[in-house]
Order: C-alpha cells, then structure tokens, then sequence
C-alpha cells in the first residue's frame, strides 16, 4: 500500500480525503459561498457492492489504484473501460463509501442524452402554463422561476461544495459524438451558465434552484454555478467506440480486467454471504467457462448463485440452472 493514496480499495470508510493536497493552480476553483451537500438513501450502492468491506475489497491491482488516486490528485475524470460486469459502475460506489463522500450523483447516458441534460433542466412548459392561469385567474405573481429549474447530476457535482461530490456518468461510449467534446469546457472551467437566469434583469439576486438527491434548495447567483472542490468523476466506457484525443487529453484512463475466480468469489460473499461462495464454485467454473464463449455478466453469476441457494438444489440441478441463466448474452439462444 503506497503512503500516498487517498483510496486504497480497501473498502472499510475512512476520513483520508481530509489529507488531499492542494490542486495545481491550473485546476484550482474557487467557487463560493460554500454549499452543504445533500445526501439522500444511496440503495443504488448497496446493489452494486452489497456489503464489500474490509474482509472482502475489490480486488483493483496497484496500478489501478495508483490510477483512481492520479484523477484524484489531478482533479480529473477517470475513464474507465472494460467489459460488461468488470466492475466500471460500481468503483464509483466503492470511492464514494470508503471515502464518506455520500451518495453518488448517477447520469446514465443514451444516445439522446446531451450536456445541458446533465447540467440543469427547465420546464418552461409548466410556466407558460402558470403564468397563463395566472392572467386568467388575476394574479399578480407567478411561482418564482427557480421553481421551474433543477440542476441535473453533473450541475449538482459542480456547486461549491467544501469536499468533492462523486459523479458517476455511466456508459459514456453510447452518447451522441458530440457530447465528450461539449463535456470538454465543463471539465476544464469547473462552472456553467443557466441561460435562464444570466437573462434575469436583477441577476445578481439569488435564485434558489432544486438539485438533484436533494430536498432543500440551493442558492444560485448571477445564474452562474461554479465548484470549489472538483467531483471525482468516474465514466465507464464499454469500449464500444473511440473518443476524441482532445477528450482523452483531459481523463485518465483505467481498464478493468474480467474478474477472475478470486474477484467472483469476493463478489458473491459480498452479495450472498460467505458462506454462499463454498456453495457456489461449480456455478463459479461455468460461468467462467461460458465467458470464453461470449458476454456473461457479474448479475448472472449473482442470480444463478441466489436461486441454488434459496431452492435448495443439487448438483444436477445447478448444471441445468447453469444453461438457462449463465447462457452467453451474445449468443443465440
């Protein structure tokens, strides 16, 4: 274990991001006034780790550590690639607990998905619509127009929060080919606008905005949101197509090997209990088998697992269960 890493893999939630040093003066924001990250019930993480702690880590080699800690340090995206079930999703849960930073700010990509998305919304419909009933009913007011506005994940990650907010932008390979090349400003600058509010007459007057995994809202002025500390951001790449050098430039880049027996093993107890990996080691060898002939995920393993154990089935049994649920995703059935 290196004295310098911030993350260790390790699992057991520690208060080390305290220790992180000082940004370079090229990565340095200085977003303000200071706002309290908002932390709601993060199920999401209890899915994709189950109870991993110090008893059973992750099972990331030193040089994937020594990764994740360099974006750490540098204050930049991690890209992490890898096949399905490699763990890519579920190292952003894994930095965020052991770390204590709360829950994961989660924005799943599609091929519609754009930066503004990301950043804020603005239903402009709903105030067309009150203001409206507002002229027909003789109101003099209208809802303020933060009641109308909400920043998305990547918005909620870069308010000025006094420690980073873990960001996760899961299958960024799937996007439109131009949203890593808008994400490129964002990265860089650490703030955006919200057009909306830059166009106010009185913008230096606060507008409080909800947020994403939030229930109070957060003040926003001059319709600027700026960060203080950087999020960590993990992106997983599936590895499904190539990415502009200028993005590139700008991450550091993981791969996440297949886990092997061992790392299966550590995933299961850490799902099903210890005691479900003795059980298990047939299930274990096929599914590993049925990966040297296409795409098997982790969810797989879990669910054949899950099933012998709570049916009680023999060895015959799990042979069957094993053609049925570890059958290959890529193939035919």
């Amino acid at each position: 274990m290196a004295d310098w890493w911030i993350f260790r893999g390790e699992g057991e939630a520690h208060d080390r991001i305290a220790a992180l040093p000082a940004p370079m003066p090229s990565r340095t924001f200085i977003g303000s006034p200071l706002v309290a990250a908002q932390y709601g019930e993060d199920r999401a993480a209890q899915g994709h780790l189950g109870d991993i702690e110090a008893s059973h880590p992750l099972l990331l080699t030193d040089t994937d550590i020594d990764l994740i800690n360099a974006a750490i340090y540098w204050r930049r995206p991690l890209l992490v690639t890898g096949k399905p079930g490699s763990g890519k999703s579920s190292l952003a849960y894994a930095i965020a607990r052991e770390l204590s930073l709360g829950t994961v700010l989660h924005w799943p990509i599609t091929s519609r998905s754009e930066l503004r998305q990301g950043l804020y919304s603005y239903d402009a419909l709903a105030r067309l619509e009150d203001a409206n009933l507002a002229r027909f009913s003789g109101a003099e007011t209208l809802r303020p127009i933060g009641s109308y506005l909400r920043l998305g994940p990547l918005g909620t990650a870069l308010l000025p929060h006094a420690r980073p907010r873990v960001l996760l932008i899961d299958e960024i390979d799937k996007s439109d080919i131009d949203l890593p090349n808008d994400l490129l400003h964002v990265f860089e600058e650490g703030e955006f606008e919200i057009a909306e509010l830059t166009r106010l007459e009185d913008a230096t007057t606060p507008v409080p905005v909800r947020v994403t995994g939030g229930a109070a809202p957060v003040e926003v002025v001059g319709g600027r949101v700026r960060c203080n500390a950087f999020p960590i951001v993990v992106m997983t790449d599936n590895g499904e197509r190539t990415f502009p050098p200028a993005f590139l430039r700008r991450c550091v880049r993981l791969r996440l090997e297949e886990p092997d027996a061992q790392r299966l093993a550590s995933i299961v107890a850490a799902h099903l209990g210890s005691e479900a990996v003795d059980e298990s080691r047939g299930l274990i060898e096929r599914f590993l088998q049925n990966r040297e002939e296409g795409i098997v995920a982790t969810d797989q393993l879990l669910g054949a697992v899950y099933l012998a154990r709570a049916a009680h089935l023999g060895t015959a049994n799990q042979d069957e269960l094993a053609d049925l649920i570890l059958a290959p995703l890529d193939t035919v059935p």
